[in-house]
């Protein structure tokens, strides 16, 4: 007996005999027991109450065990709870048809109370280790659910709002945590910087060396332009930081950083590794923003040059990350750039709306969610027409 598990057990049986003895029997064991005496109140009582263990009669009156047990196995709250069915019937068939409906087990009456308790106890084994199961995974959807909460903190809640120009940004995660950031805000110069990333990695881990690049990244380039210097440095002083103090990890991130005058749409940038950004010229016309340097955290004493363009009225720069253009089908075909630069041209005669190429990039891959988390960003020079 010190072995013996106990449970709450639910007994369904239109016997009044066999309710009261199999009572007895369990109660004597340690159990607790509700009997039921039909299959509808039967029904009633396990959605309304928990239980581990249901004892189920097959030859019952206003509803029989089958409909029960079907009905027990397609309602959520009452699916998980074992169903040993207890019956005169000894048909194979039968036997089949309820396993098959969910039943953990069968015993035909009169039934054997020795082996009636093993069934019990093993059914109590099994559903006490999926409740710790559940238990667990519960804990760790609450740890992700929060980790998303935090992470969401790391990204911008709303973005500039400045005069002849129009930001827009495309935010959707593979994963409860994502890798890829990006942020856009003014100094108080009023100069527009703007900037992707791409960690390297997937799930928790590229979760939290996102929110370290991100806060580095975005408190360098405040700290320089507070000192009066070059806020794109902040790019190499957060490779130094991260490639000196978190050598361990091997974890590194592509980093599109960009930094615009507002009144004369000059621009100076960086580009760390990532995919290079497009620029959309006003009659539709597309040239790419080159390399200036590796990506970020790969290596010491990286050297990242400082690189200008011009955004014109009616240009549009547009940022993405690899989950835009690396996006597979089933089969593994890539959407790559012919496909994305279709996407653009389509956006572009819709005031550059970023989901229509968000929706294209779904639509060919076929799938809910993205398999890569997909960011892309747009900062248009307005017309003065």
């Amino acid at each position: 007996m010190a072995d013996q598990l106990t449970g709450r057990i639910l007994i369904i049986d239109d016997s009044e005999y066999n309710r009261s003895l199999l009572a007895r029997q369990l109660e004597r064991r340690g159990h607790s027991t509700v009997t039921a005496a039909h299959g509808r109140q039967g029904l009633e009582y396990a959605q309304r109450e928990l239980f581990d263990v249901i004892l189920l009669d097959l030859m019952m009156p206003e509803m029989d065990g089958f409909t029960v047990l079907d009905q027990l196995k397609h309602t959520p709250q009452t699916h998980h709870i074992p169903v040993i069915v207890i019956s005169v019937i000894n048909e194979i068939d039968d036997v089949v048809r309820c396993i098959e409906a969910g039943a953990e087990d069968y015993l035909t009456k009169p039934f054997n109370q020795t082996l009636l308790y093993a069934k019990i106890n093993a059914c109590l084994e099994r559903k006490r280790l999926r409740d710790s199961e559940q238990a667990y995974l519960n804990a760790i959807r609450y740890e992700l659910e929060l980790g998303r909460r935090t992470q969401a903190d790391f990204l911008p809640t709303s973005l500039p709002q400045l005069t002849g120009w129009e930001i827009t940004a495309a935010f959707v995660p593979a994963r409860d945590v994502a890798g890829d950031f990006y942020d856009a805000f003014l100094l108080p110069d009023q100069r527009l910087v703007c900037f992707v990333g791409d960690v390297c990695d997937k799930g928790v881990g590229a979760a939290l060396f996102m929110a370290l690049t991100r806060s580095l990244l975005r408190a360098f380039i405040e700290q320089a332009a507070a000192n009066g210097t070059d806020p794109l440095r902040a790019v190499a002083m957060t490779n130094e930081y991260i490639a000196r103090h978190h050598r361990a990890s091997r974890t590194f991130s592509t980093i599109f950083c960009i930094m615009f005058e507002p009144k004369s749409g000059l621009a100076q940038y960086v580009n760390a590794g990532h995919p290079e950004p497009l620029i959309i010229r006003a009659d539709g016309s597309v040239s790419y923003l080159t390399t200036t340097g590796p990506a970020v955290g790969w290596i010491a004493d990286a050297c990242f040059t400082i690189e200008t363009t011009t955004l014109r009225a009616g240009d549009i720069l547009f940022a993405y990350t690899d989950g835009v253009t690396e996006a597979r089908t089933r089969n593994g075909e890539l959407f790559g750039e012919e496909r994305l630069l279709s996407a653009i041209a389509t956006a572009h005669n819709q005031a550059f709306r970023l989901d229509v190429i968000q929706q294209a990039v779904m639509i060919y891959t076929g799938q809910p969610q993205p398999a890569d988390d997909l960011t892309m960003l747009a900062v248009c020079r307005c017309r003065t027409d």
